[in-house]
């Protein structure tokens, strides 16, 4: 079964703490990711192991509503989010690095094994995703950076 697996990175030029601080607050997801509309708490913040968020987006043309559960959280070095709904299982995971003198390489990957008719469309899937992740980092980067 094909599956998908695209990993990006990007140098941003502030602390860890402070790219992680922005980029897992789910508040903020509309801001920088290109597809994504909104994002609704499912479970009461903090995020944390077990909490849940709904994000609605639009993606190859297709509205869509999923909810993450949050798989492991660490402030400052990784997230990992996943998602077993729909014909599309995801697992989004997001790390921060420090490098040079208050500069950050964070990566983002989603992973996931496409079922039924999403399986054929996986490798046309896996670059457009590669594509809307690296706007997404790039918005990330000038949003920070301006601030």
């Amino acid at each position: 079964m094909p599956s998908v697996n695209v990993l990006t990175d990007i140098i941003i030029n502030r602390p860890a703490q402070a790219v992680s601080a922005y980029a897992a607050d789910p508040a903020n997801a509309p801001a920088w990711y290109v597809n994504i509309e909104s994002a609704e708490w499912k479970t009461p913040p903090p995020l944390q192991t077990g909490a849940r968020v709904a994000f609605t987006a639009h993606f190859l043309g297709r509205r869509i509503t999923y909810t993450y559960e949050i798989a492991d959280f660490i402030p400052g070095e990784r997230l990992v989010m996943r998602t077993a709904q729909g014909p599309f299982p995801m697992e989004t995971t997001y790390t921060w690095a420090p490098v040079g003198s208050g500069a950050t390489h964070m990566t983002l990957r989603n992973r996931g094994e496409p079922a039924g008719f999403s399986r054929i469309l996986a490798p046309f899937m896996a670059g457009a995703m590669r594509r809307a992740n690296s706007k997404d980092l790039a918005k990330l980067k000038s949003i920070l950076e301006a601030t």
